[in-house]
């Protein structure tokens, strides 16, 4: 009886530390950029990440996250992100994940990229 309990307790603690939206749907994002002209670097947090046109795995972040795209010849173009809310995250309400849905804000997994694909057109330097 004492064995089956202890196998009960493990099985509700476990479920309940599980944190959905990162176990399922991981901490990153591809996104793909294309520019007018090709060939701008793509830069995260001062990371160059590729060359357009490209996709980039892309760390999830409930803060603000800037690209910046740069081409010699070209002025240097800034953009933000856009995130929404991850649904997968609600799973924790069902497994009774206080610490999932902690685990989810941490890691950035309670948000997810949108759109995932960015179209940019880089001006002439004068």
């Amino acid at each position: 009886m004492n064995k089956i309990l202890s196998y009960a307790f493990v099985a509700v603690v476990s479920i309940s530390m599980t944190s959905c939206a990162t176990i399922f749907t991981g901490t990153k994002d591809p996104i793909t950029f294309n520019s007018t002209p090709e060939g701008a670097k793509i830069f995260h947090q001062g990371v160059e990440k590729c060359t357009t046109p490209c996709t980039a795995e892309i760390t999830r972040s409930l803060g603000k996250q800037m690209i910046e795209v740069k081409k010699e010849g070209y002025e240097n173009k800034e953009l933000q992100l856009q995130k929404e809310f991850n649904p997968v995250t609600l799973l924790n309400i069902l497994l009774g994940g206080v610490i999932g849905i902690g685990i989810d804000l941490g890691t950035g997994s309670f948000v997810k990229y949108n759109p995932k694909t960015y179209s940019i057109e880089l001006a002439p330097k004068q």
